[in-house]
Order: C-alpha cells, then structure tokens, then sequence
C-alpha cells in the first residue's frame, strides 16, 4: 500500500511492564492505507486483553502464548473489528468486548461477531483496578471506549488522535494528512470525527476524566506513539473543547 510500517510487524513489542505493542500491517480506510496497532495487557491473574487485535498469524500466536491466555478481545470502537473473527476462532474461550456499534457494523459489513459483553463506563472485575476505562461522550455515532493502564500510566486512544508520520506514507497522501492536522508531531482528532461531536460539553468532561487519570504516555493504533508529555499532548489535541 506504500506505507513504511512500524517493523516488526505481527509481534510483540515490549513497551512497559506487563504490555505489549504489535504493529501490524497496513489496512484501507476510506480508500487511505492506514498502519495498525494492537496493545497487550497482561492482568494480573495471568490473562492476556489485547486491545483492537490486528492480524493473526502462526507466529504471533505461538509469542502470545508464551505471555500468557488469551483471555479477553476489545472491540474499541464501531470501526475497530476487521480481524475479530480469526481471533475468536483461534481464541474459542476469550470473552469479546465491545463498544456500541459494533456488532452492527460488523454485521451490515458481512463479518459475524460472537460479543459477550458490552463496554460500558465501568471497568468490570476482570480487570478493574489495573485498567480504567470510560466511552468518551459527545458523539451519537463514534462511541470509542478509552483505557487507562495504572501500573504503567499508559492512555490507550483508538481513533481519537491521528498522529500519521508523512515520511511513512504515500506522496499523494502527505499533503492529506497536514491538510487535515492529522501529521505528527502533532496529530489530533481528524477533522471529519470532530465534525460529529456535536456535545462539546460531553465530550469536555470527558477529555477532563482523562487528564484526571495523569497519564505519562500515551498509545494511538494509527501514528507515531507520544511516549512523553502526554498530558501537555491531551491539551493541545483536544484544545478545541477544552478552551
């Protein structure tokens, strides 16, 4: 697709204790190739949550299992799904979490999903006290649950920031992504997705629940990471609601 992806793809990186990166290939959105990214969580009971899976592979199942089980599947937002059935094919017993919208956009897009429990405001007992959570409000159709890992103070965006480096991308697609304020270092949420918020206080109480948890790092499955600073880059992203 033209991309330069983040190598090695299809395994996993580790980024702080008791998490994982893996960087995986290319995917078109919307005729764009965009890059991909899964984080993998390790609870502390030994079961592996790994966060928007990208593709399967022999050898990145055989390095997951020497982390651990394979225990729960997050679905983060109504676009985040594409390779949610090989995992649960590979992965029978792990529990699907999803975030409204979901399983009908899978569905209407011909792909079936077995989800068994619905991401909500709460983090459940599964993982509560290790991973924070919230489904940032504001938005009628983009319903994106955010995580917030404690042990390593890690914030886990989906879509919301977009942080594409230019040098990494198609020539056609550079201008794109400036244009849109979408190129790191500075990426944000990308102009169409903001259009859609249409309760900015909803959507400002929610970035403050964010800054409140103090992250010092924070990881986008599209871009480059920010692996410092991340609460100056939460208000310079999300200035426009937060002034």
């Amino acid at each position: 697709m033209g991309v330069r992806l983040y190598t090695p793809i299809d395994t996993p990186k580790a980024f702080a204790r008791d998490l994982w990166l893996i960087d995986g290939p290319a995917i078109r959105f919307a005729g764009l190739p965009f890059t991909t990214r899964a984080t993998v969580i390790r609870l502390p009971a030994g079961a592996l949550w790994v966060h928007s899976p990208t593709r399967l592979t022999e050898g990145l199942a055989s390095d997951l299992a020497a982390l651990g089980t394979v225990g729960h599947l997050i679905a983060p937002n109504w676009i985040h799904y594409a390779y949610l059935p090989e995992w649960q094919a590979a992965f029978p017993e792990a529990l699907l979490w999803a975030a409204p919208g979901v399983a009908a956009r899978a569905e209407a897009r011909g792909k079936r999903l077995r989800v068994d429990r619905d991401l909500t405001d709460a983090a459940p007992p599964d993982w509560h006290g290790t991973i924070e959570q919230i489904v940032v409000a504001g938005n009628a159709v983009h319903r994106e649950a955010v995580f917030f890992h404690r042990p390593s103070r890690t914030l886990i965006l989906t879509d919301l920031i977009e942080n594409f480096e230019p040098a990494r991308l198609p020539i056609w697609m550079r201008p794109l992504v400036r244009l849109a304020g979408i190129a790191a270092p500075k990426g944000r949420m990308p102009p169409d997705m903001r259009a859609t918020f249409r309760d900015r206080a909803a959507l400002r109480a929610s970035v403050e629940t964010l800054l409140g948890w103090a992250p010092e790092r924070i990881v986008l499955s599209h871009g480059r990471l920010f692996e410092r600073n991340a609460m100056a880059e939460l208000r310079r992203a999300f200035a426009f609601v937060l002034r």
